[in-house]
């Protein structure tokens, strides 16, 4: 199995998890390829085993490789989609981070977890992406115009609320008063959006959800919509410009650009182990239901 090992940062806390990672993948007779500024990074700062060093990095995957692993937290994971884009290429989490919603896989876990993988006893979850485009002159987005989380507009260099007309499919929704509105896919529903407000929604809903950031308009509530629904917003507000963000990714825009979001032509696949569950992680992670009297 041909496997690409994917970070961004390195914490003293990941050091246990990329040594044990390496030496299980390297055990198991897999072929690992590090990203490039990764192995830099862990070079640097004197984190890798001298004989790792010489290991075979990438700059830019393609369809040979089996799996990706992400060593960091959510976020992590977040940047390795735009590694993956619509290369139909696995990815798994190992978590050094702190929740680790997407990130599952804990440290004293990953022994188990790569001797499972690599028998392929594990199942994929696909992830609703979202696209989006603009009407600005400028193009500010590039290719990296799409999210596994959410899309959201807020306001900029202001503390005054910004006025966000909202069409679905052509029909006019509402203009909601508020700092923000974020478009969050089920995967994003339990981070943003769960923050403002919004619902969490199990990852295989064919379903999208509007939250509003802190709304004026007090009977602004989340509303969940189908996922092939093509959302269309316009921001109005005191300052000229404002802010969108894409997952981690965030671009100015100006207040005559018109933001068309879309669910995404492909998906991003996530490996699960075979006794893991959203609904468990919802409850390990979340501590869904928790009460101090059970």
């Amino acid at each position: 199995m041909k496997i690409a090992i994917y970070g961004q940062y390195y914490t003293e806390r990941s050091q246990t998890s990329i040594d044990v990672l390496i030496n299980e993948l390297k055990n198991n007779n897999a072929t690992l390829i590090i990203k490039d500024a990764y192995l830099d990074l862990l070079i640097e700062a004197n984190a890798i085993n001298f004989k790792y060093k010489n290991l075979p990095t990438y700059s830019n995957l393609d369809e040979s490789f089996d799996l990706l692993i992400s060593i960091g937290g959510d976020g992590t994971i977040l940047r390795a989609i735009t590694d993956v884009l619509k290369l139909n290429i696995p990815i798994v989490g190992i978590n050094t981070g702190r929740l680790g919603f997407l990130a599952t896989i804990q440290e004293n876990e990953i022994e188990d977890a790569v001797k499972a993988i690599l028998k392929g006893e594990y199942k994929i979850s696909e992830r609703t992406v979202l696209s989006v485009e603009t009407t600005s002159n400028t193009q500010p987005l590039g290719k990296l115009n799409f999210a596994l989380n959410e899309i959201a507009v807020s306001r900029k260099n202001t503390t005054s609320m910004i006025t966000v007309d909202t069409h679905l499919n052509d029909e006019y929704l509402t203009s909601y008063w508020a700092d923000g509105l974020i478009i969050s896919t089920p995967t994003g529903s339990t981070g943003y959006s769960l923050s403002c407000g919004g619902p969490v929604i199990t990852p295989g809903s064919n379903s999208l959800v509007l939250t509003p950031i802190a709304p004026h308009n007090l009977n602004a509530r989340p509303l969940v919509i189908p996922s092939d629904t093509k959302i269309q917003l316009k921001v109005n507000g005191r300052e000229p410009q404002y802010l969108m963000s894409m997952d981690s990714r965030l671009v100015t825009l100006n207040n005559n650009d018109e933001v068309i979001i879309k669910e995404a032509d492909f998906n991003i696949k996530m490996v699960e182990l075979l006794d893991e569950s959203f609904i468990d992680t919802l409850r390990k992670k979340l501590l869904w239901g928790e009460d101090n009297r059970n």
